[in-house]
């Protein structure tokens, strides 16, 4: 009986951190936006809100994180570093999120959806041009393109049971 109740804890606590941390990182993407400046979102976090991803079909709302390893995405959707800068305009942006947390709302993008990348530079409107599945020990997203793409990249499938699966769900944005 207490192991059913640990493990129902721990599965519990991924999800329960990620909705807690928004609210956090909500706080600190406002004021990065009034100054200018990063704001860590609790005083011992090793990364800083770098911009804002809005979805308005499906209510998305989510502070978007400096990196994309696993301890940023605990918290909410990260952007790989070695993409271009968010609403830079320099190349691909490519942000992950994990499948059954923050980038669970991928599942229901549809082709020519909007989204907005709110950044320090101010808002930039993009819409869906493609989804696509791929093996990523086979495919590599080019993030030296011209122009401004922005790529969310997650886990697929969505419903998978053992996580750290090579399947990725990409789906590719184009500036409006």
């Amino acid at each position: 009986m207490a192991s059913a109740l640990l493990l129902a804890a721990n599965a519990a606590w991924l999800p329960a951190k990620a909705v807690l941390a928004q609210q956090l990182l909500q706080s600190s993407w406002r004021s990065a936006q009034a100054d200018g400046r990063a704001h860590r979102p609790w005083p011992w976090a090793d990364t800083h809100a770098v911009a804002k991803l809005v979805q308005p079909r499906l209510g998305v709302s989510q502070v978007v994180l400096a990196g994309d390893s696993g301890r940023p995405l605990a918290f909410g959707p990260g952007w790989a570093q070695s993409s271009a800068a968010p609403g830079s305009g320099l190349g691909t942006t490519v942000i992950s999120g994990h499948r059954d947390t923050h980038f669970a709302w991928l599942r229901d993008v549809r082709r020519e959806d909007a989204v907005t990348l709110e950044t320090a530079q101010g808002p930039r409107e993009f819409r869906v041009a493609s989804m696509q599945v791929v093996d990523s020990r086979l495919h590599r997203i080019a993030t030296g393109q011209d122009g401004a793409q922005l790529v969310l990249v997650t886990c697929w499938p969505f419903d998978a049971v053992a996580p750290r699966g090579p399947m990725r769900y990409v789906v590719t944005l184009v500036p409006v």
